[in-house]
């Protein structure tokens, strides 16, 4: 650094301060440090900067199932948010959801050296007390109900899902059918726990639920029953890809979208907007999900004092053409 410092003709602190990227730097002066650095092939040295800092400046993330839209986006947001702090995400995907590879998941996140976690999987994993957390090491869970335990950030998957339910309802409808996700899934069982709440309150018959696994295939098999029974006029579908193969399933089988069924999805996905017809579904801000998390974790980090609590992003239905009133002799 002070090779780097004296070729430039400035401080040793303006190169640390360039080197770490710090604003306040002229650029002139700026592109003078950058040059020096390229002439003398400094690279700083992170893990010097860590024994100094006693930091890392890097997030461990650890996700089950990268296949599913909603732990994509989130993920994505939790690294686009943790780079604008200046820190690198270390991303470990566990492929089978055991103690054990929770445990090795950890402990791979210790070795690597992290300053927090951001967990995007189902909670009960983590309630093994065999499971340990990294020495120091801060965590927060997405997407649970773990709030007694861990900091939680969590899309507001009840409000969203009465929301799309009321919809339907107030546009005329007898009853609402609910193609859920997994049982497994945290986010599935609120869904399903608000769409029971809301037909309850109302005094609405329950159909039986139809359960996916998040796939537009299981939302075709799901499509294909629901297109069977006359009754049915109206769908809230737990996620938009599932909500695509019902879709599918119901034109097969002749049953106009919105004419003769109502169909209402969930994550508000880029292709909702293009899909035949443009889907209605409940938005989430998978950007703020990402954005809070990473705030939360950088915050216990700062005040070396982890914190507990759910924080809920809110949701919002966006209306499209793929709901109306029910046909007229269904009302």
């Amino acid at each position: 650094m002070g090779d780097v410092a004296k070729l430039a003709g400035v401080s040793a602190q303006t190169v640390s301060r360039v080197s770490n990227g710090f604003p306040g730097v002229v650029d002139s002066t700026r592109q003078q440090v950058l040059a020096a650095m390229k002439e003398l092939g400094y690279r700083p040295n992170s893990a010097a900067r860590a024994l100094k800092r006693g930091e890392f400046r890097t997030l461990g993330v650890i996700l089950f199932n990268m296949s599913t839209t909603g732990n994509m986006r989130t993920l994505e947001a939790v690294a686009t948010s943790a780079a604008e702090e200046g820190y690198a995400t270390t991303l470990l995907p566990v492929t089978v959801p055991t103690q054990d590879e929770v445990r090795g998941a950890f402990t791979r996140l210790g070795e690597l050296a992290v300053d927090g976690i951001v967990i995007i999987m189902e909670v009960h994993l983590l309630d093994s007390a065999t499971v340990a957390l990294p020495p120091h090491a801060q965590v927060v869970v997405v997407d649970s109900n773990a709030g007694d335990r861990y900091s939680v950030v969590d899309t507001d998957q009840a409000g969203g899902a009465e929301a799309a339910v009321r919809h339907l309802l107030d546009l005329g409808h007898s009853t609402v059918w609910h193609v859920a996700g997994p049982e497994e899934s945290f986010a599935a069982e609120r869904r399903v726990g608000a769409w029971r709440a809301v037909l309850g309150a109302a005094g609405r018959a329950e159909p039986e639920v139809l359960r996916g696994d998040w796939s537009a295939e299981s939302g075709y098999r799901a499509g294909l029953r629901l297109a069977a029974d006359p009754e049915c006029t109206a769908v809230f579908v737990a996620n938009d890809q599932m909500a695509l193969g019902v879709l599918r399933a119901l034109h097969e089988a002749g049953r106009r979208v919105p004419e003769d069924v109502s169909v209402v999805g969930f994550d508000d996905i880029a292709e909702a907007a293009s899909y035949m017809p443009p889907l209605t579904t409940v938005h989430q801000d998978f950007a703020e999900v990402g954005r809070r998390c990473v705030a939360t974790v950088l915050r216990q980090i700062r005040d070396d004092e982890a914190a507990r609590g759910t924080d809920l992003v809110p949701t919002r239905l966006v209306p499209r053409g793929s709901t109306a009133p029910p046909p007229a002799g269904a009302r």
